[in-house]
């Protein structure tokens, strides 16, 4: 299958459990280039075309939505270490191979519960990872926030961005984000949502699974939105909740337990 075929598959999948646009999987549509390079930044690429973002954060673990699990395992592989991924002759820039994925067993494709996966990678990398909160931080609608991707900056188009992209967005209140979604979507105390001031400004395709950083803390990770940026449609996050921050430490421990989550 090529990654044209494969791109549109995916993308339909996802309308089909989220009810969204082209735009659920989720670059960043108005948004700017990343100036400064960032280590941790991840490409999750299938036959070395990006499909969706992720984090470090750990010498062998990549954090990122669940609903980016690509098969099958050999053909998927991550960039590491490059702001632009067609210029990869970045000083540091590596692509690593995957040995597994590990993913909540209550993840719920329909609801988004639980949109939550690391990867394992088949070697340590000695980039910088990104660091795990301790706990869940105190978010107030309002907060300024700023979400990451290489995904498209056209919400016409599947091609992915050449350059890593940034966003200035604002935290929305969780009831008024359930409201926006009525039926579609239930925003749990494990999700956030946030939008730009901005009509058509927002995350958008390849964006799933990228940072949410709020004063340079990690908060989240994309999980998906209705359109691009359309207003009264906020993106929709996984909140590194204490739940989510302690399921994450007990897979690096190797001490998960699925009949406990």
């Amino acid at each position: 299958m090529d990654v044209h075929s494969y791109l549109i598959i995916y993308t339909f999948l996802l309308i089909a459990f989220f009810k969204v646009s082209d735009c659920s999987e989720v670059s960043i549509v108005g948004g700017k280039d990343v100036k400064k390079l960032e280590p941790w930044m991840v490409s999750i690429q299938k036959d070395e075309h990006h499909v969706c973002g992720g984090i470090l954060i750990k010498d062998q673990w990549v954090l990122t939505a669940a609903h980016c699990k690509t098969e099958p395992i050999k053909s998927v592989s991550v960039l590491i270490g490059t702001l632009s991924l067609k210029t990869l002759k970045t000083k540091g820039s590596q692509r690593v191979g995957i040995l597994s994925y590990e993913h909540p067993k209550t993840y719920n494709e329909q609801t988004k519960r639980n949109d939550i996966m690391l990867i394992k990678l088949n070697k340590k990398v000695k980039t910088k990872p990104k660091k795990l909160p301790n706990k869940e931080q105190n978010l107030r609608p309002e907060t300024k926030c700023v979400v990451k991707g290489w995904g498209t900056q056209d919400s016409e188009v599947l091609a992915a961005s050449d350059k890593l992209q940034m966003l200035d967005v604002t935290i929305v209140d969780k009831e008024l984000c359930t409201c926006n979604y009525k039926d579609e979507l239930v925003i749990t105390n494990d999700m956030l949502c946030t939008r730009n001031k901005e009509t058509n400004r927002g995350p958008c395709q390849g964006d799933s699974g990228g940072p949410l950083e709020c004063k340079k803390n990690l908060v989240g990770v994309v999980s998906g939105s209705r359109g691009c940026g359309v207003p009264g449609k906020p993106t929709v996050y996984t909140f590194l909740s204490n739940k989510h921050i302690f399921w994450i430490n007990n897979v690096l421990k190797k001490q998960f337990n699925s009949t406990t989550y």
